[in-house]
């Protein structure tokens, strides 16, 4: 009995023509082998199965050839074709990384490199899969890499570009392959199909296409398999029975009961596809692709885009036209959130049918809302309600020499819109006037005062708000900044500390030499930086202090370390167990007492 050879192997290309949607790759090459501007190292990078090892290994046969045509192609008729075709050609190595990753074999193939071809002009070294490679593997390989003998060429192929060192991807010719659209594996399974006299419908070629993902060995694969089941008579119907796929007409009645708002008609068809053995996750990973192509059908520019078979693409065009984009849009919105929770659903059937209800009441539930040329969702409104404005009651001003306000009298002067200018300027110079106020309270002559302004809940003048506010602070009389009252203040902070036991600060505070800058600013001396430290750490509470006591907001104050030839800045030094011992003894002797009574020993 023959052997049988699958498809993948016995149709693998053989010159570059034949290649597979890698055109932008077997042009450069080929006028790189015409030209003589072959690199010494290419690296080909792309996902599975779109034609890497292939090219490497055309690459290799075509530099090589004895006979090579015009257009740069290997003839596959002199020796070293011939011999490269049976396998036994000597000036190919092929190393597969993914099982040859040591350092040792790199060593190995590097040993090789020195050795100069016996027939032919290059040799050529394939290896596969080079990010499985080791660190140490990579660094054996580096030199060799960027300096090869001219007769070497390296072709290293990886799916995972990204774990290639730098320094590796820089000594390459890097070459980027890309997946393979639907159209061209449809188009090669045709003609594979035609000569291995297969019955094949292009329906079902397209739907092998969308399964492969744009992989062709996978392509292939999957058409050695449905042949072997439907005897070479491939229909759509077999196809979608072998592949486990769900058929495009039960999207199609899914999308008329929920346009026609039949929630039985949607939840039955449901219940049928959960029976066939369709998961729910499926369905809506399905119907989310089957809304996207009809929306992309309602676009004549982009209409490429729909990725479906010649057959079922007039069905889409007919359908997509009777559907708002404004729901499809609604309903890929509720299938992607959809998508992400049925992972988390217990009851993922259950799950499914509440998507199916809202996506039946959703004609009733949404519409699209065009905001200012954008697109956004919104729910419909059964009547339009105005919009209600708060009222503001007009701004009431004392005239000179008056000391009562008539609202009446206000509200018949002048026209609204003069009212109107009224009121805002007169805000706005109350504001003004509110944030040029000085922060310290003026003096207040109290025996002009004889009573608190009575609370009016209308904006009164600046005269009456300057009462107000001196009225309240009658009683809190600014003290002047004087060097005696200022030892007042400091001594009563310092009594303060004492009382919240910061026995360590009251010395630093004690020891500060006190000066007067201005009437408002309070000048610090201090011995040296660690006192400048313990003072600065109380900013926040001595500054509030120093101003409640003298009654001024506007009051602060500067550390200065006093400078000197005699004064020695003190540094601050690590202090191990026993000086810190010896520094709590110092100030707490009690301490030491404990220590000899309970026959306490330090650490160190």
């Amino acid at each position: 009995m023959e052997n049988f050879v699958v498809s993948a192997r016995k149709y693998r290309p053989q010159n570059f023509e034949t290649v597979v949607g890698q055109s932008h790759i077997t042009t450069t090459l080929k006028n790189a082998v015409k030209n003589n501007q072959l690199a010494h190292a290419f690296l080909f990078c792309g996902p599975r199965g779109v034609g890497k090892t292939t090219c490497a290994r055309i690459l290799a046969k075509t530099i090589n050839c004895e006979n090579r045509g015009e257009d740069g192609e290997a003839c596959n008729v002199c020796n070293s074709c011939i011999s490269f075709d049976s396998g036994t050609s000597l000036n190919i190595h092929e190393l597969d990384a993914a099982s040859n990753n040591s350092v040792d074999d790199i060593r190995a193939l590097v040993d090789q490199v020195r050795f100069a071809p016996q027939a032919g002009k290059y040799k050529v070294y394939i290896v596969d899969e080079v990010h499985m490679l080791s660190q140490a593997a990579f660094n054996a390989f580096l030199k060799t890499l960027e300096e090869p003998p001219p007769f070497a060429i390296f072709i290293l192929a990886t799916t995972e570009k990204h774990k290639i060192l730098p320094t590796i991807l820089s000594r390459c010719q890097i070459f980027d392959f890309k997946r393979i659209t639907n159209q061209d594996t449809t188009d090669h399974l045709k003609a594979i199909c035609t000569k291995e006299n297969i019955v094949a419908d292009t329906a079902a070629l397209h739907l092998i296409a969308q399964k492969s993902e744009g992989c062709l060995r996978d392509a292939l694969s999957i058409l050695d398999k449905i042949s072997s089941f439907t005897n070479a008579n491939i229909t759509y119907s077999n196809t979608l029975e072998h592949l486990n796929i769900l058929d495009e007409d039960y999207y199609f009645q899914l999308i008329g009961a929920m346009q026609s708002q039949k929630i039985s008609d949607a939840l039955l068809l449901y219940d049928e596809i959960n029976k066939k053995g369709f998961e729910g996750d499926e369905l809506l990973n399905g119907l989310s692709e089957f809304i996207r192509n009809l929306l992309v059908s309602q676009q004549p520019g982009i209409a490429d885009l729909l990725e479906v078979s010649e057959a079922f693409k007039e069905k889409y065009f007919t359908v997509s036209q009777k559907i708002e984009s404004s729901w499809l849009l609604s309903a890929l919105n509720i299938l992607s959130e959809a998508e992400i929770n049925i992972r988390q659903a217990k009851n993922k059937k259950l799950h499914v049918e509440l998507v199916l209800i809202k996506l039946c009441y959703l004609n009733q539930a949404l519409q699209l809302i065009d905001n200012g040329g954008g697109i956004a969702e919104g729910k419909i409104a059964t009547e339009a309600k105005p919009i209600a404005f708060r009222s503001f009651s007009p701004v009431a001003f004392k005239e000179k020499g008056s000391n009562s306000i008539n609202p009446r009298e206000t509200k018949k002067s002048g026209t609204p819109a003069n009212r109107n200018i009224e009121e805002s300027t007169a805000r706005l110079v109350i504001e003004k006037e509110i944030l040029k106020a000085p922060k310290a309270p003026p003096r207040i002559d109290h025996t002009q005062v004889s009573k608190p302004p009575e609370k009016i809940s209308r904006i009164g003048s600046l005269k009456e708000i300057r009462e107000k506010l001196a009225f309240e602070n009658r009683n809190n009389e600014v003290k002047t900044l004087t060097i005696d009252e200022l030892h007042i203040a400091w001594t009563s902070y310092i009594n303060d500390l004492l009382k919240k036991n910061h026995h360590a600060k009251i010395s630093h505070f004690k020891n500060a030499q006190l000066h007067i800058a201005d009437e408002n600013s309070i000048e610090i001396v201090v011995d040296s930086k660690l006192q400048q430290t313990f003072i600065e750490a109380e900013r926040g509470e001595l500054i509030n202090f120093l101003q409640m006591h003298f009654n001024n907001r506007c009051i602060t104050y500067r550390v200065q370390v006093q400078s000197g030839n005699n004064v020695m800045e003190e540094k601050e030094e690590y202090l191990n167990s026993t000086k810190k011992y010896l520094k709590i003894v110092e100030q707490y002797p009690l301490v030491k007492q404990m220590k000899e009574n309970l026959g306490l020993h330090l650490e160190y």
